[in-house]
């Protein structure tokens, strides 16, 4: 692409950027003096009716100023009481996402925590949501160092980057399965909606394979699923567990690292790391089984559907359909090939 391709695409974003921030600033004025009439005002929840028709009459054809907005913007304003400073993280997002943050978030760091997340990951409002919903705040790995080794076992600054990745429970509803389900189906079903799974693992995964063969000494064994992780630029293998975590488990995972780094791994590659995904796991058990591993490893829960309604149970597909469906994307793959 030529450089000046380049300037003309930054310029439209900053000037975007600028205009955002502009209507975010013209937002929170007017919040600011619905807050200041409310304390003064007899007109109690007519205020907001007449003050939007007022709006509408002095402006016409204007957007954005029904009473429903204008009572967002209150909650902006008070929100960020300072526009300037406490709400600079914000004037990067669209005001969608932002009552998204005001109407689903209470706690102002966990507020930052999604905005931020947004920013960074380019997230849509609908994807915002679905975050907020499944409740990653409380998922991402904040308290679970002693189920992962990543701090001891990798360098900085990749060990606290792939600390920060690690998720628990991962959420897996999207698959429809419920927790009697084994672990080559949870591993199908994965596959066969190969989008949401990357979205829930979060960025900068890129699916590389499922059961992917590594040979040792004449034996063949199976990886669950691949992966390689663009940001931390290394490897990720994958384990599926449909039990509670064993110490043996991580002994096993530990095998496949040791096989992936001596085998596929490039002098330019960071080491590669282990995730094993269970039921459920002890944290004392998860960290005495760490403690000898060589390899960085993290363990997390997973979650499935707990209960899925009777008129709900025929109409999801077989492990034998998606099976078929996966042979035919094969088929369909070579083709085009």
């Amino acid at each position: 692409m030529p450089g000046y391709y380049r300037k003309i695409n930054a310029t439209r974003i900053r000037a975007a950027l600028a205009v955002n921030t502009e209507v975010l600033r013209l937002y929170w004025e007017i919040g600011k003096e619905i807050v200041e009439l409310e304390a003064k005002s007899t007109w109690g929840s007519r205020l907001y009716e007449k003050l939007s028709n007022d709006l509408i009459e002095i402006f016409p054809g204007s957007r954005g100023y029904s009473p429903t907005n204008l009572k967002r913007m209150r909650l902006f304003a008070e929100a960020y009481p300072d526009f300037e400073i406490g709400a600079r993280l914000v004037h990067q997002l669209p005001w969608g996402q932002i009552v998204v943050l005001l109407h689903k978030t209470k706690p102002p760091e966990i507020r930052e925590w999604y905005a931020l997340q947004a920013i960074e990951n380019g997230w849509s409002r609908d994807r915002l949501v679905t975050a907020i919903n499944s409740n990653l705040y409380a998922r991402q790995a904040i308290s679970i160092s002693k189920s992962s080794n990543f701090l001891e076992k990798l360098p900085s600054p990749q060990s606290e980057m792939a600390h920060e990745l690690q998720k628990s429970p991962y959420n897996f509803d999207f698959m429809g399965l419920t927790e009697e389900t084994k672990e080559r189906e949870i591993e199908i079903a994965g596959v066969n909606d190969i989008r949401k799974l990357l979205m829930e693992l979060g960025k900068g995964f890129a699916f590389l394979g499922n059961q992917v063969p590594i040979e040792v000494d004449g034996r063949e064994y199976f990886l669950d699923m691949l992966f390689y992780h663009v940001k931390l630029h290394c490897y990720i293998v994958v384990e599926l567990k449909a039990t509670e975590f064993e110490s043996e488990h991580a002994g096993k995972l530990n095998f496949y690292l040791n096989a992936v780094d001596n085998q596929v791994k490039t002098p330019e590659d960071n080491p590669s790391t282990g995730l094993l995904l269970c039921k459920s796991h002890s944290k004392i058990i998860a960290e005495y089984s760490l403690k000898t591993i060589n390899k960085p490893i993290g363990i997390s829960n997973y979650e499935l559907t707990k209960q899925l309604p009777d008129i709900m149970k025929g109409n999801l597909p077989s492990i034998e359909d998606i099976e078929e469906e996966l042979k035919s994307i094969q088929v369909d793959n070579q083709k085009v090939n």
